[in-house]
């Protein structure tokens, strides 16, 4: 562990999130009633023993930065253990990073004081546990130069993702980046292998790899399309079967979870699936944890229960953060993050609420994501007529809208 280092992606601007990205990268966004995405892959490699670890920021990375301040102080007093921001310091020239392999190249300058044997090159928004470790003694087993971990999808999705072919080894033979007509896997028709954009590399061959793709004039500098499509007939590439990864202290129905939330739809299908009786992921695990503190709030409370009234605060099969306080209020199978205010007679299904959302009395949303600080008018109704939404709010294609500060006018005065 300690001759390698971890450089986690987070600079991504998330387009298809928006309008959850219009005030922080992807990485940054809100995730299970108390994290953010990065929290996923950093909570990954520390329970690993991995602890010397650079975050690699860029789009709109304030409220990320602010997030790693406070929550990840990894081990100020220990020097050999860190997890540090790296900003886009434009160290190769006057660009911002061109493509993920771009990124790392523009930092190198970072590996100097760890020289690492390995380096880690790992995305910061996706939603799943694994033990690197296991990743890392495959790497080792194979001396492969490069190591891709690698999941089965439905073919219809993966389009959206590197696809690759191994032969009975592992070692992939052929990696093609989200393409039109995915290659089946062979006997699974139905299935592709599909990369999941964590990587590691002996660092001689990572130095060398990008290296030689900063000089190629006509490529995007991106580790699937430019580097990994290629790489299969120079370097030895082995792909990582995550689909049979289990971590410490899991049961079977957590074995290979993983999903990509770079959609409103897919983002808002997990969050829900958390409120599930056994949800395949545990947030529960000490033995796993998720780890990244959010900021410090009082007990949740509900209150009133005159129910001939229909004046109750209640909530059922809901994850609840932190200070959330419903009051008089309904909340039924959503996530509602720390600081929410819900007051009497609203009624929410099916939602996210995202920090300090204040619902007024008698609202009623319903398949809705509501950004931070948003405050919903007394009264008011989202998700029962989206012909009358579309005229104000974003709706993604499955019908889950998403609201914010400024779909009421709500302008912060220091914004």
């Amino acid at each position: 562990m300690q001759k390698s280092i971890a450089m986690v992606l987070a600079g991504g601007e998330g387009k298809r999130l928006w309008p959850l990205t219009k005030e922080r990268s992807k990485p940054a966004v809100y995730f299970g009633g108390r994290y953010r995405l990065i929290d996923f892959v950093l909570s990954n490699l520390v329970n690993s023993g991995f602890h010397q670890i650079k975050v690699i920021t860029q789009y709109r990375a304030t409220s990320l930065v602010r997030h790693l301040t406070r929550a990840w102080p990894l081990a100020s007093t220990v020097i050999d253990q860190f997890i540090e921001c790296a900003p886009a310091a434009m160290n190769r020239g006057p660009t911002w990073f061109r493509g993920t392999a771009d990124a790392i190249y523009q930092n190198l300058d970072l590996l100097r004081e760890v020289r690492p044997d390995d380096v880690l090159v790992f995305g910061s928004d996706h939603v799943y546990k694994m033990d690197v470790g296991v990743m890392m003694q495959f790497h080792k087993d194979m001396d492969a130069d490069v190591t891709v971990a690698t999941l089965p999808v439905p073919i219809a999705q993966a389009s959206a993702f590197g696809v690759l072919h191994v032969d009975d080894t592992g070692r992939i033979i052929n990696f093609v980046e989200k393409p039109k007509d995915p290659p089946p896997m062979p006997g699974r028709p139905d299935m592709a292998l599909a990369s999941m954009g964590n990587y590691i590399f002996k660092s001689k061959v990572l130095l060398d790899e990008l290296r030689r793709d900063a000089d190629q004039t006509e490529s995007a500098h991106d580790f699937g399309k430019d580097i990994l499509s290629t790489a299969p007939g120079r370097l030895k590439v082995y792909a990582y079967d995550f689909a049979s990864h289990l971590c410490r202290g899991e049961d079977e129905s957590s074995r290979g979870y993983w999903r990509d939330v770079g959609t409103i739809d897919a983002y808002h299908e997990a969050s829900l699936d958390l409120i599930s009786v056994s949800p395949s992921l545990n947030l529960y695990n000490d033995d796993w944890p998720i780890r990244g503190n959010p900021a410090p709030a009082g007990p949740s409370k509900f209150v009133f229960s005159d129910f001939s009234g229909g004046r109750v605060g209640m909530a059922i099969d809901t994850v609840i953060g932190g200070g959330v306080i419903i009051s008089g209020g309904r909340v039924e199978r959503s996530v509602v993050f720390p600081h929410v205010r819900i007051n009497s007679y609203s009624h929410i299904t099916d939602a996210v609420l995202f920090p300090d959302v204040d619902v007024g009395r008698g609202a009623r949303l319903h398949r809705c994501i509501v950004d931070k600080g948003v405050k919903i008018p007394p009264g008011e109704r989202i998700g029962e007529d989206l012909e009358r939404d579309r005229q104000r709010f974003t709706i993604s294609d499955g019908g889950i809208v998403v609201v914010s500060r400024d779909d009421f006018g709500q302008v912060d005065e220091y914004d």
